[in-house]
């Protein structure tokens, strides 16, 4: 059976529900991840909408792989065009909530909803997000663990984002403490195995260019919550 279409679906709603999940976290007003800490941050300084600075945040952070030599699948340019867009949307279309009353489960759904995104979004198999990506590039350039690597990341970058005027807060640790459970189980839940002719959309042993399968993720298959990869 083709599962090629399942997969793409996966991929598409997994990233536009991340994109949603994080626009709820905004509006929360609790705390976000350290990533969107720092895009809340620049879009207070520069204007831009917090969509915009996550898509040029993602294209920005994609250069960073060509020296240290990754690739690309279509699941990390798909995240580059599509998250901070759902995100545009989600925020025009749900308002701001005072009442601490509203905020905590808007919070608390929210970080659910992203663990259920991410799980769909990596399960689909077409390779790592770009911070995903810079991570498990560092790691392999470093020698230096995933861990520490991931959490020196996110801690310059949560410290940037809070020096720039990003919301962290309870809804910061919430969703540092949550989303690495929440991931693993929809992972599990919407696992997709990859073909056995490994055709589909992968050509092999050509270099320079864009494979919408990523070996990374044969390396690194568990979830980050660098982003939905």
């Amino acid at each position: 059976m083709n599962r090629l279409p399942l997969r793409l679906v996966q991929l598409y709603g997994g990233l536009l529900l991340y994109g949603a999940s994080i626009a709820l976290m905004v509006r929360a007003g609790l705390g976000l991840d350290p990533w969107d800490v720092l895009h809340q941050g620049v879009s207070e300084h520069t204007g831009l909408s917090i969509g915009l600075v996550v898509n040029i945040t993602g294209a920005l952070v994609l250069l960073l792989w060509i020296p240290l030599r990754e690739r690309p699948g279509l699941g990390t340019v798909s995240n580059v065009a599509l998250v901070g867009l759902s995100m545009d949307a989600t925020l025009a279309l749900v308002p701001r909530v005072g009442a601490l009353a509203a905020q905590v489960p808007l919070m608390l759904f929210a970080v659910v909803l992203n663990g259920l995104a991410t799980g769909l979004y990596i399960a689909a198999g077409f390779g790592s997000g770009p911070r995903d990506g810079l991570m498990t590039a560092l790691h392999r350039v470093t020698g230096w663990s995933v861990r520490l690597v991931r959490t020196g990341i996110e801690l310059v970058v949560l410290a940037a984002g809070i020096l720039l005027g990003g919301t962290a807060g309870v809804g910061t640790v919430v969703y540092a403490l949550a989303i690495g459970p929440l991931a693993q189980m929809f992972l599990r839940m919407f696992g997709v195995r990859k073909p056995k002719s490994g055709m589909d959309f992968e050509v092999r042993r050509r270099r320079g260019i864009l494979r919408p399968w990523s070996r990374r993720m044969d390396r690194h298959p568990e979830p980050s919550c660098a982003d939905a990869g």
